[in-house]
């Protein structure tokens, strides 16, 4: 049977290869159990995406090449490819049966052969398949041996002939034995680790996994060593994870790579190699990590360590956004938080957009008491997670039954969304989501429609009806909905039901991607990568790729960060935001800058403003303000940098005329002020002010005290500047007052005198009193009768 499937395979392989048509294979890569990677089969790396293009689920993949300008190139492609077959089907059968033969007889010459050990017939073939035990074996079995040791029989009939011999040396064998002991150490530890949500029982897991990478187990050694960098459930020991990295990376691990690549790039452990770090992370990439893809593409794409270059940043980025698309649900998938530690600093609670605990405990009473609105709104708070919430598609469930029950519409939809997705808590079926799809449509409810869309567009619980999948996602899109601009993109695309538009495509997909949705800034980067519908614009696709990229899981690790920071744990933080840094997260590099900013003693004393410095430079060069005008303070105080006003003087400029900021305009209304990298210029200083005035209401008081300052340094310097003998001598007061001045002059002054003499003779006067009305007098003073008279 064995030798049947193999010629069946060479037969196959051959007919294929005759007619010129092999496959690129079509797979997805090997997800890693962890959040922080992705690694990539072969066939992945190596297929050519740059051409052609196909939409599933709302999703471009390109495949092809297949365009207008070329369908004569097709034609001529597909004419050859008949003239291939027509000359292979003329290929009579014994030429390929000599064929097929002489293919067998090299695959079997290039086959091992395995050589028993020891036994009774040491040094003789292993005979596949044997029988033992009335049981046929292709492979070597340790059945029949308490010791597990692997052995194979170098006759068919081992009870027969009782020849066998083992399979492998007494080394070999403890070495496997060791490794499966290790194996399955590691899976209890990740079956703890990933059905528990408690801290203490995840700490019990790495306990596990520490142990099973003590006996070198690789997957283990990748979990220990991160937990370790970071600090998760383990102490963070950066050097032991450094050890660990090193030892992964001898073994040709792409997730060490990587990791040891970011040790490198961020100075942590080691001396800071750029160089070093590069190479690292193209190992890393080969190997297949996505992380490792991701920082490359970002390296290329801001010239760090490397020459700038864009087609390069697009290759690495369009593969890891692939992936990325690949993984995107029904749902929509998780929510990435972003949260800005300086904003918040300034404004608690208002810029993290994250829910405080009594208001969600709020909602939920209000959930408990029949309130449908804030059903919906916690159900798809958990469903997505986010704002403070995990993710959690039980509660999900639970609060949208509660809602469609009362007959919300809202919460029908994202019934049959889960439904339709389906998930350990809600099994996938199709009829029950057709069910709610059409309750909630018939409501007309977009969700719904759009729901009701995309079965009849993939004929989930129905026939397959392009009109009607177009006429639901329509009324969608006439309301806004995202899902339903995005499907309707998708079927102009590529021509579903509707005559080919890349026009019409174009403009719902941008539609979508003003409501957030991550496949419609996939398609898009998808159409300005290859020029499809637009000019093709290599920047513009990068910058799409790159904001799919930031949607991936491991944008998770944000979350984490920001939770080890408000727990105390600055040195977790900032090692976790470093390396989404490195990724190219903005929001990472300014967060790290600020952690850095505080003396962070993860680095040294020296270290931590040229650090920061770094990453402020790069939060700035992806438009975060509060970063351009830090590094203006930088160079304007000498942190991290030499003092230079100039410098300084450029980033508060570029702030102010490019994202219209107060604060720079109000630095730069003080540097005229003083004549700091500028020569000074207290006109210019003015305008600044009234600038930063007008650009924010909170800038007004400081604003106006510094007028105030302006004005009386602007008086004194007047004063200084002019001599008052000569501007008296100047003046000639007949020609100002006329030829009798003195006279008005001596007038004025009488009459002032006499006003004040009358004034002070009132003063004097005493006041009358009323009758019958004594003020009340002190046992001290003399009595009454001796008071002068009234």
């Amino acid at each position: 049977m064995g030798r049947r499937a193999l010629v069946l395979a060479l037969g196959l392989s051959l007919v294929l290869l005759c007619a010129g048509a092999l496959p690129a294979a079509d797979e997805e890569g090997n997800q890693d159990e962890s959040l922080d990677s992705k690694t990539l089969s072969a066939e992945d790396q190596v297929k050519d995406h740059s051409t052609g293009t196909r939409v599933v689920a709302g999703q471009i993949f390109l495949e092809s090449g297949k365009s207008d300008s070329q369908s004569e190139d097709e034609e001529n492609f597909h004419s050859q490819e008949e003239e291939k077959e027509n000359s292979l089907e003329e290929l009579n059968s014994l030429e390929m049966s000599n064929l097929l033969n002489q293919d067998l007889e090299e695959a079997e010459m290039q086959s091992p052969v395995l050589t028993a050990i020891g036994g009774t017939a040491d040094g003789e073939p292993c005979h596949f398949p044997f029988l033992f035990m009335e049981k046929e074996y292709a492979e070597c079995t340790a059945d029949g041996r308490e010791d597990g040791r692997l052995w194979c029989a170098t006759t068919y009939d081992y009870k027969k002939d009782q020849k066998w011999g083992f399979c492998e040396s007494e080394e070999q064998s403890n070495k496997r034995r060791q490794m499966q002991e290790a194996e399955d150490v590691y899976q209890i530890g990740m079956k703890i680790l990933n059905e528990s949500s408690k801290k203490a029982q995840k700490k019990v897991a790495y306990q596990y996994l520490l142990k099973a990478a003590d006996m070198n187990h690789t997957k283990a050694m990748e979990k220990v060593s991160y937990a370790l960098l970071f600090g998760d459930y383990l102490k963070q020991n950066i050097q032991s994870s450094k050890e660990l990295l090193e030892k992964l990376t001898e073994e040709g691990s792409p997730k060490g790579q990587m990791a040891l690549g970011f040790l490198y790039a961020s100075g942590l452990g080691v001396n800071s190699s750029q160089a070093k770090a590069l190479v690292y992370y193209t190992f890393g990439a080969l190997g297949g990590n996505l992380i490792a893809h991701m920082i490359l593409g970002y390296r290329y794409w801001a010239g760090i360590g490397v020459l700038q270059s864009c087609e390069s940043a697009l290759t690495h980025y369009r593969l890891v956004a692939n992936h990325v698309a690949s993984d995107i649900s029904l749902t929509g998938g998780t929510v990435v938080q972003r949260i800005r530690l300086a904003d918040e600093v300034e404004n608690p609670g208002m810029a993290s957009g994250m829910l405080e605990e009594d208001l969600i405990q709020y909602y939920q009473f209000l959930a408990e008491k029949g309130d449908v609105q804030a059903q919906v709104g916690l159900g798809q708070l958990h469903l997505h997670g986010g704002r403070g919430v995990e993710q959690n598609h039980q509660r999900a469930f639970e609060y949208f039954n509660q809602a469609a029950n009362a007959g919300n519409s809202h919460a029908m939809a994202f019934l049959g969304k889960m439904y339709s997705e389906g998930s350990d808590v809600v099994p996938q079926s199709n009829e029950t989501a057709l069910q709610y799809f059409k309750k909630a449509a018939d409501m007309g409810n977009p969700v719904g429609q759009s729901g009701l869309g995309m079965a009849y567009l993939y004929g989930r619980g129905v026939p397959v009806n392009y009109e009607l999948a177009l006429k639901y996602f329509q009324k969608a899109a006439e309301q806004g909905w995202v899902d339903g601009q995005l499907q309707l993109g998708s079927m102009y695309y590529n021509g579903i039901g509707v005559k080919k538009d890349y026009k019409q495509a174009l403009k719902y997909f941008n539609l979508a991607s003003q409501g957030g949705h991550i496949l419609a800034f996939y398609n898009l980067a998808q159409m300005h990568a290859t020029g499809t519908g637009v000019m093709r614009s290599c920047h513009t696709a990068v910058e799409l790729f790159k904001n799919v990229c930031e949607r991936g899981r491991w944008s998770e690790r944000l979350m984490t960060a920001y939770n080890s920071y408000k727990d105390g744990d600055s040195n977790s933080a900032v090692v976790q935001y470093l390396l989404l840094a490195e990724q190219g997260y903005e929001v990472a590099q300014s967060n790290a800058a600020f952690i850095l900013d505080q003396k962070a003693s993860i680095v040294g004393e020296n270290e931590t403003y040229p650090r920061a410095l770094l990453h402020w430079n790069r939060a700035a060069s992806q438009g975060y303000t509060v970063a351009r005008i830090k590094l203006g303070d930088y160079h304007f105080y000498g942190f991290g940098t030499d003092v230079d006003y100039e410098t300084a003087f450029i980033h508060y400029r570029l702030a102010s005329e490019q994202q219209h900021s107060a604060q720079a305009m109000f630095n730069l209304g003080y540097m005229h002020e003083k004549g700091l990298g500028i020569k000074q210029d207290i006109h210019l200083a003015k305008r600044f002010y009234d600038m930063a005035a007008e650009a924010s209401p909170d800038a007004q008081v400081p604003v106006f005290l510094a007028l105030c300052k302006l004005g009386v340094i602007y008086s004194l310097q007047y004063v200084r500047e002019i001599n008052m003998r000569e501007v008296f001598s100047h003046i000639d007061m007949d020609q100002l007052l006329g030829p009798e001045w003195d006279l008005y002059l001596m007038t004025i002054i009488a009459l002032l005198l006499g006003t004040i003499i009358a004034y002070r003779q009132r003063q004097h006067q005493a006041i009358p009193r009323p009758a019958g009305l004594r003020p009340a007098v002190p046992q001290q003073e003399p009595p009454p009768e001796h008071q002068p008279p009234q």
